[in-house]
């Protein structure tokens, strides 16, 4: 469970960007939205994988410590993600739905999902189940999102972004909790 909430939080950023494209491209054909899902979901299940094999060169070192690290990160993250929200013009930053600005786009929504493929590391996290799922929830709440987008605009963009910043921190506290055995 903790692990399909932490795939619908990394999502939230991808998701918020779909739905400005559906908002702002309103003739978006089903292709085109399946290709904009697929960029985003390929990259929020790469960036953790690339994470996960990053944080497993020091993850020894820092087990001790994990739960800590895990918990500021997370809650950097989310914090983040709610400050952006907050910040965010969706539409402005799509000015197109070609290949290059869909390829900078889902490196830009994926940051997140690097740091948190280093938490995996730390809490032996099965990683191939984790992209996968990561990748799955993402590319359905993407194809989903564009369609909302189609039909109800900009409205909806920034509340995704806040919901995902909301999971992670919350996920943050309970990994500290439990890593001092409080729960």
């Amino acid at each position: 469970m903790e692990l399909i909430l932490i795939a619908i939080a990394l999502a939230m950023d991808s998701v918020a960007v779909s739905i400005a494209s559906g908002s702002k491209y309103k003739s978006i054909n089903f292709l085109t939205s399946l290709k904009v899902a697929l960029f985003f979901g390929i990259f929020q299940g790469l960036m953790p994988l690339i994470g996960y094999f990053a944080g497993t060169y020091f993850a020894s070192f820092v087990d001790e410590y994990d739960h800590y690290i895990t918990f500021i990160i997370l809650i950097y993250l989310g914090l983040n993600m709610i400050k952006e929200a907050k910040e965010d013009d969706f539409e402005g930053e799509i000015k197109n739905l070609k290949n290059k600005t869909l390829f900078i786009l889902a490196i830009a929504t994926s940051i997140d999902a690097l740091a948190v493929g280093i938490t995996f590391s730390f809490n032996n996290t099965n990683i191939w189940y984790a992209i996968s799922l990561i990748t799955l929830i993402t590319f359905v709440l993407c194809v989903i999102a564009i369609y909302i987008g189609k039909s109800l605009g900009g409205f909806l963009e920034s509340k995704a972004e806040y919901l995902g910043g909301f999971i992670l921190v919350i996920l943050g506290f309970k990994i500290l909790l439990d890593g001092l055995n409080l729960i």
